[in-house]
């Protein structure tokens, strides 16, 4: 990715968690965890061995029902597919469309941030996603993780 100019677009977590990428609990390849909120149910599907699996998003507590907005993968418990350690940390996105965005953020060496109100994706970021001497090993690790 050309390094450049980053326009922070104010973009939250919540914004990827719907279609989120794990490990299949059958055959370990990447499968599918997905999430509608508006039909209450969670979905997780493999296409490599066809497992499948369904759950409601709705919870009881204490005698109170109630639908619950995780990421589609916390249903079921399920180990994210794009998630790399990094010095003792871990990197990790839900999906591609999730891991484009902090490439973009990280290869960029101007950054832009309009209007950000602390509730943002990128606000909400470990320090070491924000230090240039760990652009190009970021870099290499992500694209790492796009090659899975």
């Amino acid at each position: 990715m050309e390094q450049g100019r980053f326009n922070d677009q104010n973009k939250r977590l919540i914004e990827f968690q719907t279609d989120v990428l794990v490990v299949c609990p059958s055959c370990r390849k990447q499968a599918l965890a997905r999430v509608d909120y508006l039909m209450q149910i969670a979905r997780l599907l493999c296409s490599s061995c066809g497992y499948s699996k369904e759950k409601t998003t709705e919870k009881r507590m204490l005698g109170v029902k109630g639908n619950i907005q995780v990421a589609a993968h916390v249903y079921f418990s399920a180990v994210l597919w794009l998630e790399k350690p990094f010095k003792g940390d871990v990197v990790w996105a839900y999906n591609y469309a999730h891991l484009d965005y902090l490439e973009a953020y990280i290869a960029a060496t101007l950054r832009e941030h309009k209007d950000r109100t602390h509730f943002t994706l990128l606000e909400k970021l470990p320090k070491f996603y924000h230090d240039a001497k760990n652009r190009t090993a970021l870099l290499k690790l992500i694209n790492k993780m796009r090659n899975l």
